[in-house]
């Protein structure tokens, strides 16, 4: 039987990666290309055709599996895309049409299913039975893989921790719903609630810096975003009790949140002390696109 390749695709709202790994795990090669979703799910399609056929050549057309990460999953009841950011492509049969468009079956997962089965395999999870990954960059995502497969749930909302609400008179949410953790914690949300309290809009790198140079309306706002991220965090391990919460996305990179922010998740987590790892990637941005080709089929 010949062994077989590993291509996976992370489609992504502003970006589409793609690598390919040969039989052993080893990266052979690896591409980007822009989305450039404002031109419409027609125009995304072709862009991941144009990347799958690089890939392909890439390999030299040796067989291979091939596996997909979207914003949004696949509705088992309609089989068409729903909860996606990229909104042009809800309620489109996705898998059926880039099915077709590329001649093969594939599987398609959550991108944080596919962060989370990345970093539970093979990165800060490994060794680990129950892996919970988190997603804080523009929005919030989440992904649970149990003894090293991902757990989608009945409806294909397994991990979905970035929609639960937590204050129901909070921001609305692109969901339509209001206060999910989404809007509290996550870049976009805390970029656009710093402009709803203060009237001018700031990166939130620029917010970090403010703080760290001790300006005394970022440390105000820096220790809410703390505070909500540890009844966030709190609220997940109530829930789940998971072995290790695996933190990726460009939030993920402030330090103070394994301090300060775990400080408070520990203040409110439902037990005597917090004894669940909140930790920080170690696959970076190659994460998700990794996971992609390991659910590959």
């Amino acid at each position: 039987m010949e062994r077989r390749y590993r291509l996976g695709i992370d489609l992504g709202g502003t970006k589409i990666e793609g690598i390919a790994l040969d039989p052993e795990g080893r990266e052979v090669f690896r591409k980007r290309t822009p989305t450039e979703r404002q031109k419409g799910y027609t125009h995304i399609l072709e862009n991941i055709r144009r990347l799958y056929r690089d890939l392909v050549l890439s390999i030299r057309n040796r067989t291979h599996t091939l596996g997909m990460g979207t914003p949004g999953a696949i509705s088992p009841r309609t089989g068409r895309l729903k909860n996606s950011n990229t909104v042009c492509m809800n309620g489109k049969p996705f898998k059926a049409d880039i099915e077709e468009l590329l001649g093969r079956t594939l599987e398609i997962q959550n991108d944080a299913n596919c962060f989370a089965m990345a970093e539970a395999l093979h990165g800060a999870g490994r060794g680990r039975r129950m892996v919970f990954g988190v997603i804080m960059g523009t929005g919030c995502g989440g992904g649970l893989v149990l003894d090293g497969r991902v757990w989608t749930g009945r409806q294909a909302i397994g991990g979905e921790w970035g929609h639960m609400a937590i204050d129901p008179r909070g921001p609305e949410c692109y969901c339509g719903a209001r206060g999910c953790v989404e809007t509290f914690i996550s870049g976009g949300g805390l970029e656009r609630r710093f402009e709803r309290e203060h009237g001018v809009r700031r990166t939130l790198k620029d917010i970090c810096a403010a703080h760290a140079r001790g300006d005394p309306a970022a440390g105000r706002f820096m220790k809410r975003f703390f505070a909500d991220f540890g009844l966030c965090m709190a609220n997940l391990i109530n829930v789940l009790d998971p072995d290790i919460v695996v933190l990726g996305g460009g939030v993920s990179n402030i330090d103070l949140l394994y301090t300060e922010g775990v400080r408070e998740a520990g203040r409110r987590v439902f037990n005597d002390r917090l004894e669940t790892p909140i930790v920080k990637h170690r696959l970076g941005d190659s994460a998700g696109v990794l996971g992609a080709a390991l659910i590959g089929v």
